[in-house]
């Protein structure tokens, strides 16, 4: 998958928070390493790998598939970066396949650097949800960096369980 010959910073994006904070640390390396950025995002076809083990799909169907992530990356890094850019050299890739398989195909080379979210930790995720963290961590051939989720992350994930459960909120909790 890599055609530039210079050095790469590698980032897993999906769109979720923790990824766009993985994608931030990502291009801060990519400048003091004097690097390009790759914005890597891998996407699946609904029900799985069907349509590819030679099952009927419409071309056109995969084309808006393709479409969708395009954009969804898109959306991604205005997000992150918003007009401005990340301030470096930035390569987009749109790639089919399973994330972890996506992102170690992408880094490729032992001077790359790839950096992903950490994700959630709890037990229960961890059993019902694979990790791509862990799973690049124990097959990369090149150095991976996995970025803890943001503080900020928990703050919210503490106001959305609330939501959820519909308890009151307390405003003297904010002022603390």
């Amino acid at each position: 998958m890599g055609g530039h010959l210079g050095r790469r910073v590698v980032a897993g994006v999906s769109g979720s928070l923790g990824s766009l904070t993985a994608l931030h640390r990502a291009a801060a390396e990519a400048r003091v390493r004097g690097a390009e950025l790759w914005a890597v995002l891998a996407w699946e076809a609904p029900g799985g790998d069907i349509p590819h083990r030679g099952g009927p799909c419409p071309p056109s169907l995969i084309a808006a598939w393709r479409r969708m992530a395009s954009e969804r990356l898109d959306e991604a890094l205005d997000t992150a970066f918003g007009g401005d850019g990340p301030g470096v050299p930035l390569q987009r890739l749109v790639a089919p396949g399973k994330p972890g398989k996506v992102l170690l195909a992408a880094a490729d080379r032992s001077d790359d650097l790839l950096v992903i979210g950490a994700g959630a930790r709890g037990r229960l995720r961890r059993a019902l949800w694979p990790s791509v963290s862990r799973y690049c961590v124990a097959r990369a051939s090149c150095t991976v960096l996995t970025v803890p989720p943001s503080p900020l992350y928990q703050a919210l994930a503490a106001v959305h369980r609330r939501n959820v459960w519909k308890l009151p909120f307390n405003t003297r909790e904010l002022a603390e």
